[in-house]
């Protein structure tokens, strides 16, 4: 397929968004097909709109996928098919940023070849994918599923493994991670404060883009001096412990 322009992985809170999900006839990207498309529409951290339709997949769909979502052929025998459901998908979402749980490595690639195959378009909206959120901000849990980061917030998941009840219950756990990455961010700007060709440094390297992240929990790292001099930091500490050298 030829190479196209897909919008950037981007961190942080943002209250203007849209939380979305997909279900699917399986894993594999380049075979299975999208059966569900739901997007919840945000504006100033309140949910102002919902799109969600079932997608007629033209083939049937594996007892192991109806096992996960509950959706059957029966279900989708009447839905539009995929090319009337991402037009209504890309009509909601404008040019908003995406947000979605573990959509880096699977619904935005479902999506952006269902809009190419369908369209012959580019599907380049920025998006936040949640699970790098929950990783760096709740570095505690042993696992990181949508539904640990909703009981973790007490968030009600029944319903999980629909695409509009995960759009919901994830948009409440984007919110929760808002306030836990914004106090995060302070800890690292304070770190960061102090002076020094060393702060410089770390300065310089988040200004050209550089991704200061941990690669062992998703924290960011800070620059911290020790005996030997400066060094990175994960701001998780004691509970990661990882370093590297300025």
């Amino acid at each position: 397929m030829t190479a196209r322009k897909k919008g950037k992985r981007l961190n942080g809170y943002r209250q203007d968004y849209v939380v979305f999900d997909l279900e699917t006839t399986g894993i594999n990207q380049n075979y299975d097909e999208i059966i569900e498309i739901s997007a919840v529409k945000v504006c100033g951290g309140e949910v102002a709109g919902e799109y969600s339709t079932l997608v007629n997949p033209g083939r049937h769909i594996p007892a192991g996928a109806t096992a996960v979502n509950g959706i059957t052929d029966e279900m989708v025998k009447d839905a539009p098919d995929i090319k009337e459901a991402m037009a209504g998908f890309l009509e909601f979402i404008g040019d908003s940023v995406l947000v979605g749980h573990n959509i880096h490595t699977f619904d935005m690639n479902f999506a952006y070849d269902a809009v190419w195959l369908a369209w012959g378009k580019e599907l380049d909206n920025d998006y936040i994918d949640t699970l790098y959120m929950a990783r760096r901000c709740l570095p505690q849990l042993a696992h990181h599923r949508l539904t640990d980061v909703s009981e973790y917030f007490h968030i009600n998941t029944d319903g999980a493994h629909r695409a509009l009840n995960d759009c919901l219950m994830n948009q409440k756990c984007y919110e929760e991670l808002g306030i836990i990455w914004k106090e995060k961010e302070k800890m690292a700007a304070s770190a960061r404060k102090g002076g020094g060709k060393a702060n410089d440094a770390v300065k310089g390297k988040a200004d050209e883009g550089e991704d200061l992240e941990c690669p062992r929990c998703g924290g960011i790292l800070c620059l911290r001096k020790g005996k030997f001099g400066a060094f990175y930091g994960c701001v998780n500490f004691p509970a990661c412990r990882y370093t590297r050298n300025t």
